[in-house]
This record gives structure tokens, sequence and C-alpha cells, in this order.
């Protein structure tokens, strides 16, 4: 079985979210949900929007002002600290940054030069997504087709997105992930590996954030939401199954 990853630069931006670490504790980087908190101005990494190293820079500040020696902290402590000072990261944002060092290892650029933002209309509007692509950049950006097109099960490798849109009347919010692995065999994808940033009902207040899980392509000529997903417990990935089958859910590869 042959297999593909994302470039050494973007699993590394993975792993960092995955496992991230300040002093001995380890964690995965808690989900961020804006649209609880409401916040539009702030530093990137208490948007859902940072990059590994800007949040390790706001925790490093957080357990200097309240004199809390990092050496001493749990994988539990960091958890907390970072919840509860609303620092973590959502889909997009996660997807972004892996994509940005995807962009800069293969093409030596950033995605932002690349990235059309159809919702920033008028000057002020422009502006704002030229200075802040990362804050503005969200599934419905990626999902454009002036930035991705859909494409099958068949054609699909890794640096693909899957995107879930439109939940319809449910209101269930859009989501992203991004394919980081393809198993395949005899030149026919076999499996896809991905990763996101997700919180499920059964996580609680303290174990959301960064998992990975794969799709096994049970028959390639039906949709990726018809194959065999696994991730964590079977309660969680069913939750996931269910809401790609409740929105519009498409594999798509991004135009540049």
């Amino acid at each position: 079985m042959e297999q593909k990853h994302l470039s050494n630069q973007a699993l590394a931006v993975i792993n960092q979210y995955l496992n991230f670490k300040i002093g001995k504790a380890v964690c995965s980087v808690p989900y961020f949900n804006n649209k609880k908190t409401g916040s539009r101005a702030a530093l990137r990494a208490f948007i859902g929007k940072g990059s590994p190293e800007e949040i390790a820079i706001e925790v490093e500040t957080i357990l200097l002002k309240n004199r809390i020696n990092r050496e001493l902290l749990t994988d539990h402590d960091l958890k907390k600290i970072m919840t509860d000072n609303n620092l973590g990261i959502e889909c997009s944002g996660f997807v972004y940054h892996i994509l940005n060092a995807h962009c800069y290892s293969t093409n030596n650029d950033s995605i932002k030069k690349h990235l059309n933002f159809p919702e920033c209309t008028g000057l002020l509007g422009k502006i704002r997504c030229s200075f802040r692509p990362a804050e503005n950049c969200n599934v419905a950006t990626f999902a454009h087709d002036s930035n991705s097109q859909t494409i099958s099960s068949a054609q699909v490798r890794p640096g693909d997105i899957i995107t879930m849109t439109n939940g319809g009347l449910e209101k269930i919010r859009d989501h992203i992930l991004i394919i980081h692995q393809v198993d395949y065999l005899n030149g026919i994808p076999a499996k896809i590996h991905y990763s996101h940033s997700i919180a499920y009902p059964a996580d609680g207040l303290y174990n959301t954030g960064v998992r990975q899980g794969a799709i096994e392509i049970t028959d390639i000529n039906q949709p990726i939401t018809a194959q065999r997903w696994t991730e964590g417990n079977d309660q969680s990935v069913d939750l996931l199954v269910q809401r790609a089958q409740k929105s519009k859910t498409e594999i798509r590869r991004l135009r540049f």
C-alpha cells in the first residue's frame, strides 16, 4: 500500500496543535467557539485563529502573570488554563495555518497571496481581509468556488479539504477537515486520514480540541458520507457523520 502525506512542515504544525507542549505538560489545543464568546478584534490566539507559536506566547504570559511554575504543570492543568482563558483553535483557523505551512513548503509563499475573500466587501472590508487574512478566513471562504473546486473520492490527495456547509433548517455550523494522508491500493484511494478541531457533546468542558480520524473508502463510487469513518469513540464519529450527512459535504481542492 502506498502512502502520501502533506509536507513535513505542514505535518509539524498539525503535531504542534495535537501535542501542544509547555514545560512537561502536553495536550491538544482546545476547540474555540467564536460564536459563543463573540470576540472579533482581539489577538488571533484569543479568537480561535492563532498559530501554535502565538498560542504558546499567550499561555506563557498567563503563567508569568499568575506566578505559575511551567515545569509543574500537568497535562490537565495546561488544558484547563487554555480553556478557561479562551485560548484555542477553531476548525478553519486550524486548516489555515496548516495550509499556510504547506504553501510555504511547496510554493515558498503564503496562503494569503492566493485566497479570495468573497465575504469581505467594500474598501474597508478588503483592507481588513488584506491585513488580517487568518482572522477573516472561514469555512465558506475555503469552500467558495473562487478558492477551491469539488473533486471525487477517486481523485483525493493530501492537502485536499472536506467542507460541511449549509446546515439548513437545523442550523448546523459549518465545519472543515484537512486531509493529511491518503493510503492508496493499486493507485486508488483506500483510506483518507484527516485532522480537525472540534467539540463533541461528550467532551465536556476540558476535552475538546484537535484530533484525527480516518475514512475507509468502501465504495469509490459512493459519496464521502457513505464511507466508513473512524475517530475516537463510536458515538463521536457517529455525530460527525450525521453532521456531514445533514450538511453540504464536499471534498474540495484548493485552486492554488
